[in-house]
């Protein structure tokens, strides 16, 4: 390996292989309605997205000292973003959430699309099924960017289980997000178990797994990998659930309001809901979970974060965990180079601002 790929380069280089794979399909489209639902497609994969999980992989490849030709590991990470499309767009649809990365979800815009064009029918069902659809179309092309990337046996045989583990780990941590959406039990280890498989595995282990194997990495090597992954994993996502009822929709390209409407069962909320009064549990009851709540209530229920201290556990929990991945890295058998960039990695995901 000569040098590392930085992630600003990681970024570009991936994202160069996916708008060449929408340029083709668009191209070669049998059809204008296939081409529309590409152009949503591009839109999404293309919208500013970290690329965090072609980043990991390529992160895991470089930690393995892999040498050779990057063309097939960068449509292997290509295909991650892809597939992380398909989650998204499904997410968005079980979530009727409105928006994402700062523009209408993929099914709201196919809603829009069907509704200008004055096409028959119901526009949000027609928007609702045709999003499902286009995540199923995402999931394919994942799988045939992986598959005809130009690995080796040897490299495909590795990578299949890795990705077989993640795409089983990504469903069942979803799974338990709706699982659990509503409730207000305070159970803190619940909520960590889920981010654990939704974002920690997803995000960060099975990318850097799958890089390190393709590498040819042996267990000394994956096994760090994953000391550092869950605990930033973890913490990226608790940042996350912070963000999503105090931050800045400006900057995360999500309304603040949706997670509280939803009723996400987060460590946040599990926090306030185990320490809370009888008149602060009455506030978060009557909130948390309604589509209807309003920028009062929101207001109402940020207070109680604050009053029982649950913001501060939160900032708390993500500060240990930062501390357990750099300490992971400390021991890794990782060129000093990746560690000084899984280094950077660990502070933006945990120091985030979106």
């Amino acid at each position: 390996m000569s040098g590392v790929l930085t992630p600003a380069r990681i970024r570009c280089e991936v994202r160069t292989v996916l708008e060449n794979f929408f340029a083709d399909r668009i191209r070669s489209a049998a059809s204008q309605h296939l081409a529309d639902l590409v152009a949503v497609l591009r839109g999404l994969v293309l919208a500013g997205g970290k690329l965090i999980r072609p980043t990991m992989c390529i992160c895991g490849w470089q930690a393995a000292r892999g040498k050779g030709d990057l063309g097939p590991l960068l449509r292997v990470a290509a295909s991650l973003e892809l597939f992380h499309a398909f989650a998204l767009i499904h997410d968005d649809v079980m979530d009727e959430s409105e928006t994402r990365r700062g523009r209408l979800s993929a099914h709201r815009a196919l809603t829009t699309m069907h509704r200008r064009r004055g096409l028959p029918g119901d526009s949000s069902k027609f928007g609702r099924n045709t999003g499902i659809l286009l995540g199923d179309l995402a999931l394919s092309w994942s799988d045939e960017i992986l598959q005809t990337a130009g690995l080796t046996a040897t490299q495909l045989r590795a990578a299949l289980p890795v990705l077989h583990a993640m795409r089983t780990e990504v469903v069942l941590g979803q799974y338990l997000d709706l699982l659990n959406t509503g409730g207000l039990d305070g159970d803190v280890q619940q909520a960590l178990t889920t981010i654990r498989f939704k974002t920690a595995k997803y995000t960060f282990e099975r990318p850097l797994h799958l890089g390190a194997v393709l590498a040819g990495a042996d267990r000394s090597v994956t096994e760090a990998c994953s000391a550092f992954a869950l605990p930033i994993g973890e913490a990226f996502q608790l940042r996350d659930d912070l963000l999503g009822v105090f931050g800045d929709s400006a900057e995360t390209g999500k309304p603040t309001l949706d997670d509280l409407r939803e009723g996400k069962q987060t460590a946040l909320m599990a926090f306030a809901a185990m320490r809370a009064t009888p008149a602060q549990l009455g506030i978060l009851q009557a909130s948390v979970g309604n589509p209807a709540l309003d920028a009062a209530q929101a207001c109402a229920v940020r207070t109680v974060l604050e009053e029982t201290l649950a913001r501060q556990e939160v900032e708390r929990l993500i500060a240990g965990r930062r501390r357990e991945a750099l300490h992971a890295l400390d021991r890794a058998p990782f060129p000093q180079a990746v560690v000084a960039m899984l280094r950077r990695v660990a502070d933006s995901a945990t120091e985030r601002t979106s």
